[in-house]
């Protein structure tokens, strides 16, 4: 039986970085955030956007850039994104969304 003493703590791999995953995407447009909508058969949208709109359970909601780091289930609504292109909108029957560091996914069918 192993001692405590002989137990090391594991390694991690120097190459797996924590932010390696956010790195895929590009940078965000000042005053933009990158905003990813998709559902396991389907991505909705994956582009930069200035704000997200939506509803949860206490009522509707806007996420605009800088916005703090943010978990929510989501009610049926319709979501607006202010894109660059225009204004995108997804009616959606559940779903949840992650904000962190001015990057936005919603997963839909969860």
């Amino acid at each position: 039986m192993a001692k405590k003493e002989d137990i090391k703590p594991q390694q991690q791999d120097s190459n797996i970085d924590k932010k390696s995953k956010d790195e895929k995407l590009p940078t965000p447009d000042e005053g933009m955030m990158w905003v990813r909508v998709y559902s396991p058969y389907q991505s909705y949208f994956n582009d930069q956007a200035s704000s997200i709109s939506a509803v949860n359970e206490t009522g509707p909601f806007d996420i605009l850039p800088k916005h703090h780091k943010f978990l929510t289930l989501l009610a049926a609504c319709e979501l607006v994104i202010n894109a660059k292109d225009g204004e995108e909108k997804i009616k959606i029957s559940r779903g949840i969304m992650y904000v962190k560091e001015d990057r936005v996914t919603v997963f839909l069918d969860v």
